[in-house]
């Protein structure tokens, strides 16, 4: 889900400065049948649960997959499968005249758990009021599926001949599970979806400000997820006899040290551009350490400062932090297991692996062993090798569409391609040769991020925007400006 994450950019400065041109034009709005129509396969979607414990994907595959039938695409140009009966992907493909290679767009349709006590409103329950859109998935990322199942829709009503073909993968398990969809068909189906690049609506969008454009970001590239078990073991014993050999002493210990860690200092290309880039808009001490990072041997001092906001420390350091703790098996007893998570975003280029060794050195206690553990859940003694891939290649192509359409749409703000700090399905697609990009065209306000949170909601103009931006932008992907 790297939608909301913290970004940085990748290209130099003569793309920041392209990317505030004025508008020549305004942007021309969708009409009002699509736009009930995408509101109708908005709710379906919210109202089918679609969460990994009790849900279905491939409920809300079929329902897809009905819509698009129904709006007259071949059945010979639909694929509905997965490794289970719950976990089915839906891929479509509309079809051009081959011209160039075909778009692939990547859209995960299922979404986190939520619990109704938690929320004002019933989570799988699609909700408008006070002008927002209520339900679990609104932000993650329903409001997208929603949008690219009916520009396929509308393309198709008006005839529309791309000069290529455009896929669209809906999917399951990005958000956890043992099934993931995209990884599942570049190992099976690869055939279905090779393209030439991927959007990935899932990732970027605009971040606004009291209404106001900051940036519209697009993602190209991303940290590495990777979780890992900490357990520690102890026979245990009557608690009125306590020894300093306790687990949970141990593990608490391991997590201080954690804690109080720093991960090495690492720019790469794109977020030395962003700083690089930052430095000039800023002022003062600020802009003088932001300018000394991206120096050849960068001012420790600087890097302390601006370690101090989370979002840059974050774009500078891979990071790791314990997210669940279990211990003790009664009130009166000394535990006898005693564990945690530990959650890192990593830098790219480093490995899984890499860092479960760099995470045994830093809790330096043999009673503390560390294990990967998967995306399914599986504990494992060591973990793979993989490591994030570099940026792919700018497509210029892609770029300049994006900042025309954001010049048109949100006036004065900058185009930004980022660096997610999260993690999404295109890591399997840039890992297949298929350069992937997080783009989006909805808009949320800084301050009121609520994926994978509590009465996740999503503002009513901001679908309808993010639907108007997908139909210019296929076009101008695909032959028509």
């Amino acid at each position: 889900m790297p939608r909301f994450a913290f970004r940085s950019s990748l290209f130099a400065c003569a793309l920041f400065c392209a990317s505030f041109i004025s508008p020549s034009t305004t942007y021309a709005q969708v009409d009002d049948k699509t736009r009930k129509l995408a509101r109708d396969i908005f709710q379906q979607l919210i109202e089918i649960n679609t969460t990994d414990s009790v849900g279905s994907v491939s409920a809300a595959s079929k329902a897809l997959q009905q819509r698009l039938l129904d709006a007259g695409f071949s059945p010979n140009d639909m694929y509905l499968g997965g490794p289970n009966d719950r976990k089915q992907n839906l891929v479509v493909r509309y079809r051009g005249t081959g011209k160039n290679k075909p778009i692939l767009f990547i859209c995960h349709l299922d979404v986190v758990e939520a619990n109704r006590s938690d929320w004002t409103t019933d989570p799988f329950k699609f909700v408008e009021k006070d002008g927002y859109y209520y339900g679990r998935g609104t932000q993650d990322m329903k409001d997208n599926d929603a949008v690219i199942a009916a520009t396929f829709i509308r393309l198709k009503q008006e005839g529309y001949k791309p000069d290529r073909d455009l896929i669209a993968a809906f999917t399951a398990d990005e958000e956890g599970g043992k099934s993931n969809g995209v990884d599942w068909l570049v190992k099976n189906h690869r055939d279905l979806i090779d393209a030439e690049y991927v959007l990935n609506p899932d990732g970027g969008g605009v971040d606004l400000d009291h209404g106001k454009g900051v940036s519209m970001d697009v993602d190209a590239t991303e940290k590495l997820y990777g979780d890992y078990q900490l357990t520690v073991t102890n026979p245990g014993g009557h608690s009125s006899l306590p020894v300093p050999d306790n687990a949970i002493y141990h593990l608490t210990g391991a997590l201080v040290r954690l804690q109080h860690y720093q991960f090495p200092f690492e720019l790469n290309s794109v977020t030395s551009a962003y700083f690089e880039r930052l430095s000039t808009l800023e002022s003062g001490q600020k802009a003088a350490d932001l300018k000394a990072i991206t120096q050849p041997t960068p001012d420790p001092a600087a890097i302390e400062r601006l370690s101090q906001n989370p979002e840059w420390n974050s774009m500078m350091h891979t990071t790791c932090v314990a997210t669940r703790l279990q211990a003790g098996h009664a009130n009166n007893a000394l535990p006898q297991l005693a564990q945690a998570n530990v959650n890192c975003r990593i830098l790219p280029g480093h490995s899984l692996e890499e860092i479960r060794q760099l995470l045994i050195r830093i809790f330096d206690d043999p009673k503390v062993t560390v294990r990967y553990v998967s995306d399914a859940g599986e504990v494992f003694d060591k973990a793979p090798d993989r490591k994030q891939l570099p940026p792919p290649p700018v497509n210029s192509e892609l770029m300049t569409a994006i900042e025309k359409l954001t010049a048109a749409m949100w006036p004065g703000t900058p185009v930004i391609p980022t660096m997610s700090t999260g993690a999404s399905d295109s890591i399997y697609t840039n890992a297949a040769g298929m350069p992937s990009y997080g783009v989006s065209g909805i808009a949320i306000e800084t301050n009121d991020v609520r994926a994978h949170g509590q009465d996740e909601r999503l503002p009513v103009e901001s679908f309808d925007r993010g639907l108007d931006f997908y139909n210019r932008l296929v076009k101008m992907l695909s032959g028509s400006s």
